[in-house]
């Protein structure tokens, strides 16, 4: 992976990718005693970050594997993006997906056009059933995050970064992590484009495998059960086996916040910068709203990942932190 790679793919998004604005609160920068920017992809196609890897990698295929149809696996946000990338080209899309994704994200990827398999997360291996369909029926596999062109992909998000921000800044880039596609991406891009700012992945209590994989130098792995965690779009086993190596040279230490946290930095974002986020997408958010003693530096960007969040959570989000959701910027 080098950045030659993450600005073809750039290239190849041109005019399909949203380039995303980066957004600022008087208020937020009050609570996070510094200034800060979020990126919200959940204003990206699909709600999520996710279409630019789905994109990238599908239109680097050569047409023969895209014409066999395409498979992927994913708790909702990748399987949008396959789905809607799917349908840009003109192939299929079967996707693989645990029966307890939210059903806003479940109703979505059946509506772009894909063929959907659940499965229990729990008890049944994603990877092995995603292996297991793609050979019976010759489908081309585009894996959430451990794929050159997914990670090439993600990374145009810190192109935009660097070209939205004035030249020689310096801070910390907080980005929601799962397997790490996104985040080594963004880390690549910021490497070679603003190497000022240091990439910083976050994740939710419980589930912090990358935080405690670059804490030890080694994948780490997660054990508790992840049906029904609210964070569901950035719960991953452990890093992937090309994002890791990237994380571990180019990234601080892994933040971690609470379910709490995310659903508080949920109402924020919606009552300062009147955007909608899921509570997986909002952790970065939350870190640096909840968690700036962690940060240096004077600036400090958030990436809110994705925002397909089911009405029922999004209202429980808004009601359980009313005080801080009642007041609009004036």
């Amino acid at each position: 992976m080098n950045i030659d790679r993450i600005r073809a793919a750039a290239t190849r998004l041109q005019g399909h990718a949203r380039h995303t604005p980066l957004l600022s609160s008087p208020f937020l920068d009050e609570i996070a005693g510094r200034r800060l920017f979020v990126k919200p992809e959940c204003l990206q196609h699909t709600g999520s970050f996710k279409y630019r890897g789905a994109r990238a990698a599908v239109s680097a295929l050569g047409e023969g594997e895209r014409a066999r149809g395409l498979i992927a696996y994913s708790s909702g946000n990748h399987a949008q993006g396959v789905a809607q990338a799917a349908r840009d080209f003109g192939t299929s899309a079967v996707i693989v997906m645990p029966s307890d994704s939210p059903a806003l994200k479940i109703a979505n990827t059946r509506a772009l056009g894909a063929e959907v398999v659940l499965y229990d997360r729990d008890r049944e291996d994603r990877e092995a059933l995603g292996a297991r369909l793609a050979e019976e029926r010759g489908l081309t596999l585009i894996k959430p995050f451990d794929n050159p062109e997914v990670i090439a992909g993600q990374g145009t998000v810190g192109l935009e970064i660097a070209a939205d921000l004035p030249a020689g800044t310096t801070g910390s880039v907080l980005v929601p992590c799962g397997g790490g596609g996104l985040t080594s991406g963004i880390a690549l891009a910021l490497e070679a484009e603003a190497p000022g700012l240091r990439v910083r992945p976050v994740e939710p209590e419980g589930f912090d495998d990358v935080a405690r994989s670059l804490a030890s130098g080694r994948i780490e792995q997660n054990s508790r059960p992840t049906t029904g965690a609210l964070c569901d779009a950035i719960i991953t086993p452990a890093p992937g086996e090309l994002t890791f190596p990237i994380l571990h040279r180019l990234c601080g230490p892994g933040l971690v916040v609470s379910e709490e946290e995310a659903l508080r930095a949920m109402a924020l974002a919606f009552s300062r910068l009147k955007v909608v986020a899921e509570p997986g997408g909002a952790v970065a958010l939350a870190a640096a709203l909840f968690h700036g003693e962690k940060l240096a530096g004077d600036t400090v960007v958030a990436v809110i990942s994705g925002g397909n969040v089911d009405a029922p959570l999004f209202a429980r989000a808004l009601a359980e932190q009313g005080g801080e959701s009642a007041h609009a910027d004036g």
